[in-house]
């Protein structure tokens, strides 16, 4: 058995270790065409375009300027990833939008949308930010209130 395991194998014996999942056949439908994923077919009633003809949120979140605010207002400091949490927009975890500030661009974490709106704010100096460390690089990892609220 050990003269096996050294011997070089040939072409002749290399098999697939791991088999593939068997594919349907292009005249029967699989499961994603089952549960309406289908590119084939109209989108889900739930995913279709709006009729009157306004352009709908490609991300689903109706999330102003004044509501970022006064989350981040409400809090020490936010993390990213927590905005996307709280108004629930979605996308890839790894989205980036680039933002100018001055003359100096930094990458927000979330869609093009609302990144121009924490821009916005980071520019009218509402809000401050902190960069990655690890790797050094010009994105953000939090924002922060720059003017607390005074509550009396």
């Amino acid at each position: 058995m050990d003269d096996d395991l050294a011997q070089p194998r040939t072409s002749d014996d290399t098999a697939p270790l791991i088999a593939a999942a068997p594919v349907p056949p292009p005249d029967r439908p699989g499961p994603a065409a089952i549960d309406g994923a289908s590119d084939a077919g109209p989108p889900p009633a739930s995913r279709a375009a709006p009729s009157d003809g306004a352009a709908a949120p490609t991300n689903g979140s109706g999330a102003t300027a004044s509501q970022l605010r006064r989350f981040i207002k409400s809090r020490p400091w936010v993390p990213m990833h927590e905005l996307r949490r709280r108004f629930g927009i979605e996308g890839p975890e790894d989205d980036m939008a680039p933002v100018d500030v001055g003359a100096v661009r930094i990458f927000v974490g979330l869609p093009a949308r609302e990144a121009g709106l924490l821009g916005d704010l980071i520019r009218q100096g509402e809000v401050g930010y902190e960069l990655v460390h690890d790797p050094d690089c010009p994105a953000i990892a939090g924002v922060y209130p720059m003017r607390p609220v005074v509550r009396t």
